[in-house]
């Protein structure tokens, strides 16, 4: 029998929002992106996300692209420093549900470990301050002297995800049918499949469809919803998805 871990997401699973959109107002702030990036070419997503009209993945996007333009040249060290930045300000942001996970696994003795999309210098620094044993992020390269080049090697999406967790399943011997595992969308279904004790947390309409349409994991998974100070353990077989 292997050991056993617990992985967790980040952006609206762990922290309330979406890390990078902290650091993106920081770089607005410090003149690396122009104010009219935001203006013209996030904020109408934003908005029409904020109004229920639109699609959340859709403005996180557009910030993904912008932050990757942007940073091509700059220094790594420059980015680390508002990351850390962002995680001293912001990091306590956290939903009561999965703190308290957080806690209740490192008192059982089980590893903890983040899987996020952010970019990993907010991912390391994420994991430093709730004391993680291991994370994976979105990967921006560097050169040798420590310039982004532009490169990415994304952790967003279900893909990356399942690569991820099994090559760190073998690292630390772990048993997946024993382990737990956080997240709030389609990106974290293949988390969901491979551990035993799947938890969605906030759940989008997206991921919540592909629980329903998967009996095996519809069995087994817990949802969970937040509102205010209040925590809802919902069933996902009768939740009105309209």
């Amino acid at each position: 029998m292997g050991n056993t871990a617990a992985f967790f997401d980040i952006d609206g699973t762990i922290y309330r929002e979406g890390l990078i959109t902290e650091v993106f107002k920081k770089m607005v702030t410090h003149e690396i992106i122009a104010p009219e990036r935001w203006t013209d070419d996030v904020k109408p997503a934003y908005m029409a996300w904020d109004r229920r009209m639109g699609d959340y993945d859709d403005y996180l996007q557009r910030m993904v692209e912008i932050f990757k333009e942007t940073t091509v040249g700059i220094s790594c060290e420059h980015i680390e420093l508002i990351a850390r930045k962002v995680i001293e300000q912001k990091g306590d942001r956290v939903y009561l549900f999965t703190r308290g996970e957080i806690e209740r696994h490192r008192r059982e003795g089980h590893r903890i470990i983040a899987i996020s999309g952010s970019p990993d210098a907010l991912v390391r620094n994420m994991a430093a301050k709730y004391r993680f044993d291991d994370w994976r992020g979105t990967i921006y390269e560097t050169d040798q002297k420590g310039i982004y080049t532009g490169g990415i090697v994304p952790m967003w999406d279900s893909r990356s995800k399942k690569q991820a967790l099994l090559e760190l399943a073998e690292q630390y011997d772990l048993d997946l049918d024993q382990c737990w595992s956080y997240g709030d969308t389609n990106g974290d279904l293949t988390m969901f499949q491979l551990t035993g004790h799947p938890t969605a947390v906030n759940p989008t309409k997206e991921l919540l469809t592909h629980i329903r349409g998967n009996e095996q994991l519809l069995n087994r998974i817990q949802v969970v919803v937040e509102r205010k100070d209040v925590i809802y353990h919902i069933d996902p077989k009768t939740v009105e998805l309209d």
